[in-house]
């Protein structure tokens, strides 16, 4: 990855890609867009915590979209900067993954740890749902991302393990 742009215009990449971090790590929750099996959209949220660059969420066999994750393995998740917060409601700042979904069984090596994040993030409420046997751990793993922080300031990261990142122009 390029970090130092050779036009003094062009955005510094590294820049971008931290500010990038520090707007994801100032959410509790995501936003989701699942497909069902009537290949139907749908857009849900859910408490998130990160590890090593994945996303994982604990969700209820009850909402429909953890049957979209558990059949497709697909999602696209999004955070999104608040209405109250933005200067220009047609350029929020927003970041969105195309994102892997898997499960992670409850005899999987890490379970426990990822759980015991999930309570640390979220209290004792956890400790009541990792009872309930409707309720799943999935992995999200992000494969692409994208960045807007503005008008004609777009950011695509082609291979997000290796946070290669790229201003999206007009050629």
């Amino acid at each position: 990855m390029n970090h130092k742009p050779t036009d003094p215009d062009l955005p510094d990449l590294r820049q971008v890609y931290e500010d990038l971090t520090r707007f994801r790590e100032g959410f509790s929750t995501l936003l989701m867009a699942t497909i069902g099996a009537d290949a139907e959209p749908e857009a849900s949220y859910a408490p998130f915590v990160e590890e090593s660059g994945e996303f994982y969420i604990f969700v209820s066999e009850l909402s429909s979209h953890t049957s979209n994750l558990m059949e497709s393995g697909r999602v696209a998740v999004l955070f999104i900067e608040d209405e109250s917060s933005t200067r220009n409601l047609f350029a929020r700042r927003r970041l969105s993954y195309q994102c892997r979904a898997e499960e992670v069984a409850r005899t999987t090596d890490g379970f426990e740890t990822i759980l015991g994040r999930f309570e640390g993030r979220f209290g004792g409420l956890i400790t009541t749902l990792k009872g309930l046997s409707d309720f799943h751990l999935i992995r999200l793993s992000p494969r692409s991302a994208r960045y807007v922080t503005g008008f004609a300031k777009a950011f695509a990261i082609d291979d997000v393990a290796l946070a290669q990142i790229r201003h999206i122009r007009p050629t």
